[in-house]
């Protein structure tokens, strides 16, 4: 719509990784600048709010410090000496780079890798067209909820969930290891409308005070990793008082007599000495759980990201079934829907052309692939070539130590395309300008709701910048590499995208702001089963279905203790929550977000500095054997003892090393199928 400065306001979607995938209205002042962001009352999920980083977005894709034009590095790895070069000797370089890559150790020894930076169906997945058709190393994308979505399926049958708009209908909301206040401004708005409208009270567990912790009804404090424990005992409360719907498991899950007698071993004494929490705490909340019809279960990521995620988020997901919370109205679960989306990838992905006999390696063990180790290399050759984009993996990947040494062998190429020079891009051989979101055409899936989201480009790129899609067909041309979506245009084959899959046409797409695809499980009155072949829950999974590390793993819902535990050498755990104005690294260039986050801190527990002779602002180490760092500490009683927090991922320029928090952090995989445990590390901590 027209303002009266001539501003006019343009509808499009938010591209980052976070779950809301938030329809936006953009203010554009001229074809090339944009004004404020606001989220969109067209879609009632988003409804009207956004975050603040992206509400400030102008400071991002206005930012002086974005790149501009294509450079080579003329210099020794990692000093960030550029010359910038044209596109085509950019291009030239790269393809060159692949195609001796190819000669000398087969066309594996490349590695075409992406993360979320950008979700886009295209701009994040459309490298993968790259890939396929030229049968390079294929990715498995497992660094941010792979040990969750497994759980979650190991139940489920699915990832995917109630519509978690229906927590407006519940009377109990159970917020559990999230921190929506944080991470996902538009589920804590529709929390706080059903606290306004029906009186709803709001629980919250978490292993630190967050910020949502602090606007609960009811704050659960527990010890990291030891959600499974809470979820038994609260079971167990059920079972023991009658409270538990028998009718709902007979005809809806697989629990039988020995699942019972299981459970019912868990006592809350038993989860106190666990979890950290009074017993007398667990038996309320047990009865609370129990007692209320209609309540909604939102299990967050944070507690997922231990090793023993996968096994805890199922054990606390069997809660809303044990109650049969699913047949009630503002009843049912949810975490992420990543399943149904029904999206035809034969051209956004060349899922046409997948080689099965290609190796697959795995995202987030980046580090010691590209170090050489046997296993995370899969049996092929070494990594000798790659193209990375929307990856700041340097600093992002665990073992950030490992994942450095391994961007800085001499013998390996590497092609960065970002918007800025991160310190993986300083890395890099080349570096290419990339677009915002702002200054291309895509469509995000939903996953913290039931609907994709539409992002037509809004203004024109920056300087020489060019969208991912637009790199990868011109690298297709120079390679020799055929496929019908190298010759078409964005908006062409996000449109056969949506037709192929029967969700009408990209225009009709545009209008309407978002597609919704019913990837829910209905709830309620509507509920009819799991999406399990058998539609039956299963509170004895198949691990072994789900990935390749599950030996050990519990046969029955469990709380199972397979942690980083606190040694002698490394008596803390560390948890790195997320901070309210970073998502991962981006934003962290941002003056608005630097401003609000401030240096680095690490919290801790009043009790742990007393015995330490720590105070509040003093510079502390904390550290394991994969690495230290420098950082301030406060004073928090947020905490159980013996465990410390940093939130977000702040850049490696704001430690005295030179290196950030996920240095400290593990790259061994997660069972059962792969993932990162970045809120289960041990480490030591001294003054510094």
């Amino acid at each position: 719509m027209d303002g009266s400065l001539g501003i006019t306001t343009h509808r499009t979607a938010c591209p980052h990784d976070c779950p809301s995938a938030c329809v936006l209205e953009v203010e554009r002042l001229s074809p090339t600048r944009i004004g404020r962001v606001r989220g969109s009352h067209s879609y009632d999920y988003t409804a009207g709010t956004c975050c603040a980083k992206v509400a400030r977005y102008a400071e991002r894709v206005h930012h002086p410090d974005r790149l501009t034009h294509p450079l080579l590095r003329v210099g020794a790895k990692g000093e960030g000496h550029f010359a910038p070069i044209s596109w085509d000797e950019a291009l030239d370089r790269i393809a060159g780079a692949f195609r001796d890559a190819a000669a000398k150790h087969g066309a594996q020894s490349v590695w075409p890798y992406q993360s979320g930076g950008n979700m886009g169906m295209l701009q994040r997945y459309g490298l993968d067209r790259l890939r396929h058709v030229m049968r390079y190393s294929r990715q498995k994308s497992t660094i941010c909820i792979t040990p969750g979505e497994s759980g979650w399926k190991a139940g489920h049958g699915q990832a995917r969930g109630a519509d978690p708009r229906g927590i407006a209908q519940a009377d109990l909301i159970l917020m559990w290891g999230g921190n929506p206040v944080t991470t996902q401004v538009n589920l804590m708005h529709h929390i706080q409308q059903a606290r306004k409208q029906r009186g709803a009270k709001l629980v919250v567990v978490d292993a630190y005070r967050s910020p949502t912790m602090e606007a609960a009804d009811i704050a659960v404090l527990l010890r990291p990793g030891t959600d499974a424990a809470l979820a038994l005992a609260m079971m167990a409360v059920a079972l023991r008082e009658g409270r538990a719907d028998h009718a709902f498991l007979a005809a809806h899950t697989d629990f039988d007599a020995g699942v019972q007698a299981h459970i019912l071993l868990h006592t809350p004494e038993w989860a106190a000495e666990i979890t950290g929490i009074p017993a007398e705490e667990i038996l309320a909340l047990a009865r609370l759980y129990a007692g209320s019809d209609r309540c909604f279960l939102r299990c967050g990521v944070g507690f997922t990201r231990s090793r023993n995620g996968a096994a805890s988020i199922h054990a606390v997901s069997a809660l809303a079934v044990l109650n049969g919370s699913w047949s009630k109205p503002g009843g049912g679960a949810f975490f992420y829907a990543t399943d149904g989306w029904r999206m035809d990838t034969r051209l956004t992905q060349a899922s046409d052309r997948i080689d099965s006999a290609t190796r697959i390696l795995d995202q987030s063990r980046i580090g010691p692939v590209l170090t050489g180790e046997t296993a995370a290399l899969a049996g092929g050759p070494p990594v000798m070539a790659m193209l990375m984009q929307n990856a700041n993996s340097a600093d992002v990947a665990p073992d950030s130590h490992l994942v450095r040494r391994g961007l800085a062998r001499e013998d390996l190429f590497v092609a960065v395309h970002e918007q800025f020079l991160t310190p993986t891009a300083a890395l890099a051989d080349v570096v290419l300008p990339a677009t915002t979101f702002l200054e291309h055409d895509d469509i995000y899936r939903g996953l913290g709701h039931t609907a994709l989201t539409i992002g037509p480009r809004v203004i024109e790129p920056w300087g020489e910048a060019r969208s991912n899609s637009a790199v990868v067909a011109r690298l297709a041309q120079r390679l020799g590499a055929e496929h019908e979506s190298f010759g078409m245009s964005d908006v062409e084959i996000l449109d056969a995208a949506l037709q192929g899959a029967g969700l009408g046409t990209w225009a009709e797409a545009v209008a309407a702001g978002t597609v919704d695809v019913g990837n829910r499980i209905p709830a309620g009155a509507a509920f009819q089963g799991f999406p399990q072949p058998d539609g039956r829950f299963r509170f004895k999974p198949d691990w072994a279905a789900l990935g390749p590390y599950s030996a050990g793993m519990p046969a029955v819902a469990s709380y199972w203790p397979n942690v980083e535990a606190a040694t002698a050498e490394t008596p803390f755990r560390l948890i790195t929550p997320p901070a309210r104005s970073f998502l991962n690294t981006s934003f962290s260039e941002t003056p608005g977000s630097r401003k609000r986050e401030g240096a680095p801190v690490l919290l801790l527990h009043p009790e742990d500095a007393a015995a330490q002779g720590i105070a509040t602002g003093m510079q502390v180490r904390i550290g394991n054997a994969r690495g230290s760092i420098t950082l301030a500490a406060k004073l928090f009683d947020g905490l159980r003892p013996g465990v410390l927090a940093l939130e977000g991922i702040h850049p490696g320029t704001a430690f005295p090393e030179g290196i950030g928090v996920n240095a400290l952090v593990g790259a061994d995989p997660v069972a059962p199928g792969g993932g990162v445990a970045f809120h289960d590390s041990a480490v030591w901590l001294r003054p510094a």
